[in-house]
């Protein structure tokens, strides 16, 4: 695997072939990756919707009607649409449930290990809380890690994707009970196989050049 031609011959999908399907198990494998995805302190803020059916990608499609409704036929085309959400906030409920499972998975060696990765978690999420007063800004910014793992996850296994943050947060929100859930719609996800049709697929890439955006100090 080269992955620097990977990031090379990646791009965003603007049309999908709408009869190709990802095999289950490929698709399982990237939800494994995506399970697998990095945040800071472990904090695994997130919850992911999967749309693998017709019925599905059509409640997420309510949501891309007015200004986005050119993002409609991404999702009801694709194999498979993730809606990424994030935690509105950090509960004392999810803070147990992650100590539960560095329990489980072995990673303290004694209870004093425990408690400290716990003092540790309980002191950065006060911090964001009531420091920063953004800790739901902090908590996103998770998920589009998760999001970039995704993304590089699917061109490695030669899978085609778009990225959509365009959407009607307050439609998605009710149409999925997201309020009630604790959670907020951060981005959509599609997958599948490019079309014939796809315009974007023909286009050289574009990005900034080295001297725009790196500073050797």
């Amino acid at each position: 695997m080269d992955l620097l031609n990977v990031s090379k011959t990646r791009y965003t999908t603007k049309a999908y072939d709408p009869a190709k399907k990802i095999p289950q198990a490929q698709f399982e494998r990237l939800l494994e990756i995506l399970r697998l995805a990095p945040s800071s302190i472990n904090i695994q803020p997130w919850h992911f919707f999967i749309a693998d059916n017709t019925a599905a990608k059509e409640r997420i499609a309510k949501a891309l009607v007015g200004k986005y409704a050119y993002n409609a036929p991404k999702v009801l085309d694709s194999s498979h649409t993730i809606l990424f959400c994030t935690k509105a906030d950090i509960s004392e409920t999810h803070l147990e449930n992650l100590l539960n499972r560095d329990e489980i998975s072995g990673r303290f060696k004694d209870e004093k290990a425990k408690q400290g990765q716990k003092d540790s978690r309980t002191g950065y999420v006060d911090y964001y809380r009531n420091e920063k007063g953004d800790i739901q800004r902090w908590a996103e910014n998770q998920t589009f890690i998760a999001l970039g793992q995704a993304l590089l996850a699917a061109g490695i296994e030669g899978i085609d994707a778009t990225p959509i943050g365009g959407f009607d947060e307050s439609i998605l929100t009710e149409e999925l009970g997201l309020a009630e859930k604790g959670l907020i719609p951060s981005v959509l996800l599609t997958l599948g196989y490019r079309s014939e049709n796809d315009f974007n697929a023909k286009l050289p890439k574009s990005r900034l050049v080295k001297e725009d955006i790196f500073t050797a100090l």
